[in-house]
This record gives C-alpha cells, structure tokens and sequence, in this order.
C-alpha cells in the first residue's frame, strides 16, 4: 500500500474515531483525572504544563488530519455534484466552478439569484421543461439498456 493510500486510511480512522461520544467521554475522563490530581501535585507548573502540552500537541495533529479528511470529503462531494450536473438537464457551465475566483463566484450567484425571481410562471415553465428532458433522456437511456419497452412518451 502506498503512503499516500496509508496516510489517508489513518486520517479517515483517527477523524471517524475522534468524532464518537466515546472519544469525547475520554477526553473528559482524562480532564477529570488531571483536575483531581492536582492537590496531589501542589497545583504546580509541571502540573500545568502537562495538560497544556498535551492537548496542545493533540489539537495540532488533529487540525491536519481532519483538514486532509474534509479536503478529500469536499472533493468527491465536488465530483458527485459535477456528474450529477453532466448527466442531468443542468446546466454544464457549472462543473468546475470551486476554482472561480471569489468575485467570479459573487457575480455567478448574483445571476442564478435573479433568474430565481423571474416570473414566477416562466419559472415553473422552465422547471418543468427540464424535467421533461430529463424524464425523455432518462427513458431513453433505459430503453436501450433494454431497461424497459418503448412507451410514447
């Protein structure tokens, strides 16, 4: 397996765990016994340091394994969305748009917002023109799976 595969597998494992209620109660567990220990150790500096370079050193190492797992999460949600948009009657000028510059995307949510609030019945004719496409191509594609007989549509 190659690193690349491992680091991955081991930053999937180590986000899936930290996010149980089990993990959390540790985590207070281990709290806990640091809080009761410390007339145990006069409440000194040591004392101290140890809980804060702990979590310090476990907070650190946490960022970039979750950080890679979101990155990756993010990623295939981006290429779901992107063949659901090329298969679909959507629009495919949309595929690839995460790379846009924030004004590019502030000017493309600024067009989708108003042909949002277009008439209300162009709206809906248009909707339903495109799940008339979609039902067409979605037949057609069955058809010749041999899915399915032909039925006029």
């Amino acid at each position: 397996m190659s690193p690349g595969k491992q680091f991955t597998e081991f930053a999937s494992n180590v986000a899936r765990g930290a996010g149980k209620p089990v993990t959390f109660a540790l985590s207070i567990g281990v709290i806990l016994i640091w809080a009761v220990t410390g007339p145990l150790f006069h409440y000194s500096d040591t004392w101290q340091l140890t809980i804060n370079t702990g979590t310090t050193i476990v907070t650190f190492l946490m960022v970039f394994l979750i950080q890679n797992t979101q990155n990756r999460d993010g990623a295939a949600i981006q290429a779901k969305l992107d063949e659901l948009i090329r298969v679909s009657a959507a629009q495919n000028r949309y595929i690839g748009i995460e790379s846009l510059t924030e004004e590019e995307l502030d000017e493309l949510r600024r067009r989708c917002a108003s042909r949002a609030t277009a008439e209300p019945c162009e709206t809906i004719d248009a909707a339903e023109a495109a799940e008339q496409r979609a039902d067409a191509k979605a037949r057609d594609a069955a058809r010749r799976a041999g899915g399915m007989p032909h039925y006029p549509a």
